[in-house]
């Protein structure tokens, strides 16, 4: 009687969705009790049976909620029209990215009008081929991302990589430049990466583990013989590491990067000698990070050992230690050191200092440095592609709310910096000016000063403007203030966007970061809820009317808050959510668990698994008003799995006491970064933006 009535409760309080063809109520899960016990305490997860990946009955249930959301999402069919329409009105169809150069040659990626994917042309003065084609190598595909395309030293051949599932699992084959014919050697399951030695004929590439998936193998092969004969070159077996490639600018080292979240190590191969066993730069050590370029004159090494913010050091060879080299650039606890560029005759910089960025082109010596910044509030600088070791120029990137990127040459002899490329929107009504961008600082609960870059269209009454708040804070990551062109069209509208600089992120060095992971993880759901909080009480939007977003990590983030300041939020969109901490961190099999304990701690170990448990999504959905929410995921999501937020919806449709829609969105044909294509990616941007306009009341 008492699950009829509890039946019943939920029939009556679920909103009905409307189309043409009928009417559909919200999905209602089976349960299957499922006991998990950890430390001796009890969890009741009801849903664990989602995770039987192709199974009937999780297909049949995905369906249920693709279908639900389909007619919810076939109601607003013309504001998603309207949102695309403005879309192609204001982004040129043939968009193209800024000429760049490798090996002496000049490519360009280009879109062609009504075509899904990318070509890329090869440039020889007046003369221009198409390269590459992305939209023939994606024909009969639902989804297609090209990982890798690495042309050989001497040109004549090209390796690239491709996913066509959504995995991020990759192929990798070759290619003859000149005729255009497709060798037939295949090597299947890698991370898509692939680096030629010097001789033209020798390769080093990524396996992966076939069920965590973490990258944790070297190979080598050498072109014309079996992928079956390749030799592995390196194995990690500490599953807390994983391994990635890179060459050095000057190309003489081949490297193999074996990273954790706290300490890593570099192998080294010669280029001219791939032969050759890999040989160990520095042993790792506890809690030490480090990076390797290398000049003729000897290393450079970025290093935080003793330095949580980094510093730059030189050794003429291979050191013993960072001890015995020379200290270039020292720690300084304001400013955090993010990357180093190398060339022949100059080192080029990039730091961030309170969020600003800015680049720095010195002497060898790390001495006479010259400053490239931007006069703005709100900006990003960050080097650009730079491929020619004894190049004097370098390119940066430049970015903004308000501009759309640029790519500027900074000439070192000179001095001085020239616009080389713009995107440019083809709406000729859209000017930078018609917005305004600022940086405010909310005040978190402990006192702390959160950054909050903001952008909004200029005249609008602040006071009344919805907000759409945007996080992530985790691993370090620092979203930047970018300019989108989609954008624009919630900032016409009278939004509000925002993202908030939590704890968890870099934005403000390497304490920044600490101070929102493992058991400080708490600060990133609260410095989130307080950034809001506070962009209410001075006035830049209206209370009433403030949205979330995240994904992934971010997700996690959604998740979080929701369940802490439910009456704060008017709609959340969590994609891809990372939301059943517990249960997923106890499970090895799942890809990456082990390698994450750094970051949120190793439920295994009781304290951890209480503080985990303590903000764990999944865990604290209760009985409760929950706000609109969009929840989106893809089927083969290779690093949050597409039951954890199936699940989620599940038990927030179980729980929710409220009528505001909860809605699930799961892309058959789609990994962690969504479905592929430009029309793909565009449709799903005019979904959110069409969920978060309807709960808004606003429908054109």
């Amino acid at each position: 009687m008492k699950n009829f009535l509890r039946l019943l409760s939920l029939f009556l309080v679920t909103p009905f969705i409307v189309n043409s063809q009928n009417q559909l109520q919200a999905p209602i899960a089976k349960e299957i009790p499922k006991e998990l016990v950890k430390h001796n305490h009890a969890r009741n997860d009801p849903y664990f049976w989602m995770n039987e990946r192709d199974s009937k009955p999780v297909l049949d249930y995905i369906a249920e909620e693709n279908n639900y959301s389909k007619a919810f999402f076939d109601q607003k069919e013309k504001l998603i029209t309207t949102f695309l329409q403005e879309f192609d009105n204001r982004i040129n169809p043939e968009e193209t990215s800024a000429p760049f150069e490798v090996q002496g040659k000049t490519f360009q990626w280009r879109q062609i009008k009504d075509l899904d994917y990318r070509k890329l042309i090869l440039i020889e003065g007046k003369k221009e081929t198409v390269f590459f084609d992305e939209n023939e190598m994606a024909k009969g595909h639902e989804y297609y991302a090209l990982g890798d395309l690495s042309l050989s030293p001497n040109n004549e051949l090209t390796a690239f990589s491709q996913d066509k599932i959504g995995r991020r699992n990759y192929s990798i084959s070759f290619r003859e430049n000149k005729t255009g014919k497709i060798l037939k050697e295949e090597i299947k399951n890698t991370d898509g990466s692939v680096l030629w030695a010097n001789d033209n004929k020798t390769l080093f590439y990524v396996k992966k583990d076939p069920t965590t998936l973490r990258e944790f193998q070297i190979y080598k092969h050498v072109l014309g013989t079996s992928a079956s004969k390749d030799e592995l070159v390196f194995e990690e077996k500490d599953e807390r590491f994983y391994v990635y490639l890179t060459k050095t600018l000057d190309k003489k080292f081949l490297l193999i990067h074996v990273v954790s979240s706290t300490s890593s190590e570099t192998w080294m191969i010669d280029s001219d000698k791939p032969a050759e066993k890999a040989s160990c730069f520095l042993k790792r050590e506890k809690d030490h990070l480090y990076e390797v370029s290398h000049h003729e004159n000897g290393f450079y090494i970025v290093s935080n050992q003793n330095s949580p913010n980094r510093k730059l050091v030189f050794s003429k060879s291979v050191p013993a230690s960072i001890e015995s080299c020379e200290v270039l650039i020292a720690h300084n606890p304001e400013v955090y050191l993010e990357e180093v560029d190398v060339f022949k005759n100059f080192l080029a910089v990039q730091s961030r200092k309170m969020g600003r960025t800015e680049i720095f082109v010195g002497d060898l010596n790390a001495r006479n440095f010259s400053t490239i910044s931007m006069p703005e509030e709100v900006y990003e600088l960050n080097f650009s592609y730079n491929d020619n070791y004894e190049s004097k120029v370098i390119n940066y990137h430049y970015n903004s709310f308000t501009t759309p990127g640029s790519i500027y040459k900074y000439n070192v002899e000179t001095k001085t910096s020239e616009l080389f490329f713009q995107k440019t929107l083809i709406d000729k009504s859209f000017s930078p000016s018609n917005y305004v961008s600022k940086r405010i600082w909310a005040i978190a609960n402990d006192g702390q000063k959160i950054p909050v870059s903001i952008v909004y269209k200029k005249g609008i009454d602040l006071s009344k403007a919805p907000l759409l708040l945007y996080g992530y804070g985790s691993y370090g990551v620092t979203i930047p203030a970018a300019f989108s062109a989609t954008r624009l069209s919630l900032l016409d509208r009278g939004f509000v966007y925002a993202v908030a600089h939590i704890r968890g992120g870099k934005f403000l060095g390497e304490h920044w970061y600490q101070d929102g992971k493992l058991n400080h993880k708490r600060n990133t759901f609260t410095d989130f809820i307080n950034a809001a909080e506070w962009m209410a009480l001075q006035g830049y939007c209206d209370p009433n009317s403030i949205y979330a977003q995240g994904g992934s990590a971010g997700g996690l983030l959604m998740g979080s808050v929701t369940n802490m300041a439910p009456y704060l939020f008017k709609g959340i969109i969590a994609a891809v959510p990372f939301v059943d901490v517990i249960s997923t961190m106890l499970d090895e099999s799942i890809p990456l668990t082990v390698g994450e304990y750094e970051e949120w701690g190793n439920p295994n170990e009781e304290d951890a698994y209480w503080y985990m448990l303590s903000y764990s999504p999944y865990d604290h959905v209760r009985k409760m008003d929950y706000p609109a929410m969009l929840i989106t995921t893809g089927y083969h999501d290779s690093q949050v799995q597409y039951w954890e937020p199936l699940k989620w919806v599940a038990k927030l449709r179980k729980y929710n006491t409220g009528t505001a829609p909860i809605l699930f969105d799961c892309t058959m044909s789609a990994g962690h970064g969504g479905g592929s294509g430009r029309s793909t990616e565009r449709l799903e941007v005019a979904k959110e933006f069409a969920f978060l306009c309807s709960v808004q009341g606003i429908n054109e």
